[in-house]
């Protein structure tokens, strides 16, 4: 292996400065230490499987440390052309037993705000739009023409995706959009007055006398702490709905696989907490990125494993962000991947992978050296950090 840089950055044009992480490009199929493509169905037979994460990686998706072959999934998006880095989805599909790689049936991907800002506060890493305060991390993936947080003015219209918790949305994918009319709201559901027909999400009360409802969540079954999807326009404060829908919905049939990401609602101890609505026993998981410890209220994690009598019991569990307000924990870094072949190449710092820029100049390479990366080179890119645009592309 020859050793580029120790703490490279490497997707979409990242500058060395922005720190964390050692980035590795893999050249597939050139012998060597490069890294395997990751096989899809070759661990047996797949059982039923669904969750709800983040996208890390393409060459197939990579929600949640699992590969999912995509090839012939019904690819469904509410807020966007193509799927891309940062997004939250819900996954349908099988995977094979070790939890590692499955076969996706069905990809739903719809944002989780927006709207207007209102105000920024670029040096806590956070600002709120719709009322409803975003936090950011190093690991935040920034699109149209937003480089980081400090880009980002009041009055800006933004789409975000990310992890919505009891009083916050934990960004995971940013980009600026034109200004429009419609907006999104996805939140805990704080106050509710059934007969005024109002919802509160943070600080933006919402009106659903007039909305039309998913059949998986009517009217009659709104309730304290549910996550939501508002869609509708935006009067100062108050939001008129035209659609209330839930979050993303999951299926907790007992025996099947669920993964899932988001934020800690409830925390009694590593056998009791609660992800999105859905409880979570880590008893005997494996931790990784901290200690049971560091599972509190805020702490962003992924739950992988099997449902028992409604319960996740989860196998693995790692340990994502902890909450801003927390003393620091110890956390395994986020990585995004992206597997394909070569094209538009100059030099090892200015090519692309499936439409998406990369910068591997001081990065490592794995199964050759940097000079004799080229076009048309099938290889895997992994690194800590996007900036740009995030895209799967063609």
């Amino acid at each position: 292996m020859k050793r580029r840089s120790a703490n490279a950055l490497l997707l979409a044009l990242l500058a060395a400065s922005c720190g964390g992480g050692t980035s590795v490009v893999g050249i597939i199929g050139s012998g060597g230490t490069g890294m395997s493509p990751g096989g899809v169905g070759s661990g047996g037979t797949g059982s039923p499987a669904g969750g709800v994460g983040v996208i890390s990686g393409f060459g197939s998706i990579i929600v949640n440390g699992i590969r999912f072959d995509t090839d012939t999934a019904r690819i469904v998006l509410a807020d966007g052309d193509e799927l891309r880095l940062g997004m939250t989805v819900r996954v349908m599909g099988e995977v094979q037993p070790d939890l590692a790689s499955g076969t996706a049936h069905e990809v739903l991907s719809a944002a989780e705000l927006r709207g207007p800002v209102g105000s920024v506060q670029a040096e806590q890493q956070r600002f709120v739009a719709l009322g409803l305060p975003v936090t950011t991390d190093e690991t935040t993936v920034f699109a149209g023409g937003l480089a980081s947080l400090a880009d980002l003015r009041a009055g800006d219209s933004v789409q975000v995706h990310g992890l919505p918790g009891t009083d916050e949305l934990r960004a995971t994918r940013i980009e600026r959009l034109a200004a429009s009319a419609s907006v999104v709201l996805a939140g805990s559901i704080e106050a509710l007055d059934t007969g005024a027909q109002t919802l509160r999400i943070a600080g933006t009360t919402v009106r659903y006398g007039r909305a039309g409802f998913d059949p998986a969540l009517p009217a009659s079954q709104l309730a304290l702490g549910g996550i939501v999807r508002v869609r509708g326009t935006a009067a100062g404060s108050v939001v008129e709905a035209t659609s209330v829908e839930p979050w993303y919905t999951l299926e907790t049939q007992d025996g099947a696989a669920l993964t899932i990401a988001g934020l800690v609602t409830e925390f009694t101890g590593p056998g009791a907490l609660r992800l999105v609505g859905v409880r979570v026993d880590a008893t005997n998981a494996r931790i990784n990125g901290g200690p049971a410890s560091a599972l509190p209220l805020g702490a962003a994690v992924e739950a992988t494993g099997r449902v028992a009598g409604g319960v996740l019991v989860a196998e693995r569990v790692r340990l994502r962000r902890v909450a801003k307000t927390m003393a620091p924990q110890p956390a395994e870094p986020d990585t995004f991947s992206i597997e394909g072949s070569v094209s538009a190449f100059r030099s090892v710092d200015e090519f692309r992978v499936r439409g998406l820029a990369i910068d591997a100049s001081a990065g490592e390479f794995g199964g050759g050296a940097g000079d004799g990366l080229g076009p048309g080179q099938k290889v895997r890119a992994t690194g800590p950090r996007v900036v740009g645009d995030g895209r799967e592309g063609a």
